[in-house]
């Protein structure tokens, strides 16, 4: 079978084995994938990665222990938590000490003809939701953990800063939760995505705001994201942090501390409300894609993402 492979900076296709699954794994055969900003930094050294990306991803199961999970169409959490530790018994499993994390940490990814996951990892894909749509569930959990981690009111106003594609879908999850959602980003194309669900959309030019929103998401994926996100919120507000960026990022942590701002890191989430989003058609993804390419196309795939303008690129079986 082939596989995307990354190493010293170049994305190149290899022929490897076809992975053995594990009692407790299922073997799938990948269908869809989706290249996402965190791919890209793993390509330009991001975790000093080698290897096999890929964690967004929609695949049939070929072989598992469950014979009712065979021939689904599944989605997967992309942690593999050891099930033991303290964090996992909390149920902490994302910050388990010795996790893997698909396409990230020692264990290959997606981007390859079949993968294997545990099956606990596992989430059927129901009939009514297309494959490229459910591509979009792991980001989509990502965009829903915000509301996970913050007792944000009902019908308060929430700045979004970035309109790349996981800005995008943060602003369409917290305008279907009842926010008035006011998006900044420099790209008016990209933001006529989300004024398509009722989400105030401005271009950000050279001055933003300054102390004007209690509550700020920061998903630019630019070194300076965070510090402008700081300048925008209010004495005591908070700051979700969403930007994944290989190498330091500076911030001045005076106007943090004197001004009393929470920043909270953000990660992964759950997938069952980013289903119910994309079941429900409350999320749009449609116009997210820019590209459909076929997984031995994956070099171009990667070059192709990070061009101006680029929203998600697919890679397909």
């Amino acid at each position: 079978m082939i596989a995307v492979h990354f190493e010293k900076r170049r994305a190149s296709i290899r022929k490897v084995s076809k992975p053995r699954r594990s009692e407790g794994f299922a073997l799938i055969r990948l269908l869809c994938g989706g290249v996402c900003n965190t791919d890209i930094e793993l390509l330009r050294g991001y975790y000093g990665f080698s290897g096999t990306p890929g964690h967004e991803f929609v695949g049939e199961v070929i072989e598992a222990d469950t014979r009712a999970l065979i021939g689904q169409r599944v989605v997967g959490e992309i942690n593999l938590a050891c099930e033991r530790c303290e964090w996992c018994k909390r149920g902490l499993g994302r910050h388990c000490p010795t996790r893997k994390v698909l396409g990230i940490v020692r264990q290959p990814g997606a981007f390859r003809e079949f993968l294997t996951l545990p099956e606990r990892n596992l989430h059927v894909v129901p009939a009514s939701v297309p494959t490229e749509t459910a591509v979009f569930v792991e980001p989509l959990a990502a965009a829903c953990e915000i509301l996970d981690q913050a007792a944000i009111p009902q019908d308060a106003e929430v700045a979004v800063l970035g309109d790349g594609k996981l800005g995008l879908l943060i602003s369409q999850t917290l305008q279907a939760s009842n926010y008035r959602v006011h998006q900044w980003g420099r790209h008016r194309a990209k933001l006529r995505l989300a004024e398509r669900s009722g989400v105030h959309t401005e271009v950000a030019g050279p001055k933003l705001p300054v102390a004007t929103y209690d509550w700020v998401v920061e998903a630019t994926g630019s070194p300076e994201g965070l510090r402008q996100a700081v300048q925008m919120v209010r004495p005591r507000g908070t700051v979700f942090m969403k930007s994944t960026v290989h190498g330091h990022v500076r911030i001045d942590t005076a106007p943090v501390i004197v001004n009393e701002i929470t920043l909270v890191g953000s990660r992964c989430g759950r997938f069952e409300p980013a289903m119910a989003l994309l079941e429900a058609g409350k999320v749009h993804v449609a116009g997210l894609v820019s590209e459909e390419l076929p997984l031995s196309d994956a070099p171009r795939a990667m070059k192709r993402a990070v061009q101006p303008g680029v929203l998600k690129v697919l890679l397909k079986t």
